[in-house]
């Protein structure tokens, strides 16, 4: 299935890159960090990374904000509320919690590659009160509750 997503460079970020894939099966679109000048994130630290970019999405859609594997594997970088969700009627800059779980200080330029846009599906979903819910094997265990 094919969507048509509208894409804006904001004002002062005509030097960047517009998001894209970086292979032929690439799932998520690359966002570049557009900070105005370097930022130093310490360890433990997070801050919210503008990426230069609005988004226009048709209804039923939702863009997921995902770490990048290369980062978090090397660095320690993630986004913190991976995955972060853009809704399909939000029309602001679309920003990344960058978050150093990693050991050193890590540097954050502008057009370094800081995090990857996910596109999915979001079901219609009506909620139904119920007083009573059906009986399942599982029932009400989480949180580990079905073993290692």
């Amino acid at each position: 299935m094919h969507y048509e997503v509208g894409i804006q460079q904001l004002p002062g970020n005509e030097d960047l890159t517009i998001p894209r894939q970086m292979s032929a099966g690439a799932s998520g679109f690359d966002l570049q960090a557009a900070v105005k000048e370097e930022i130093l994130l310490k360890p433990g630290e997070w801050r919210l990374i503008p990426t230069g970019i609005a988004l226009e999405m048709p209804p039923g859609l939702e863009a997921q904000v995902r770490p990048r594997s290369g980062l978090a594997y090397r660095y320690g970088i993630t986004c913190t509320n991976a995955p972060g969700t853009i809704d399909a009627d939000y029309r602001g800059e679309v920003s990344v919690i960058l978050h150093n779980l990693g050991h050193q200080p890590f540097h954050v330029q502008r057009g370094d590659r800081i995090a990857q846009l996910v596109f999915q599906q979001v079901p219609v979903v009506r909620l139904t009160e119920k007083m009573e819910l059906d009986e399942t094997q599982r029932g009400s265990g989480g949180f580990g509750h079905t073993g290692k």
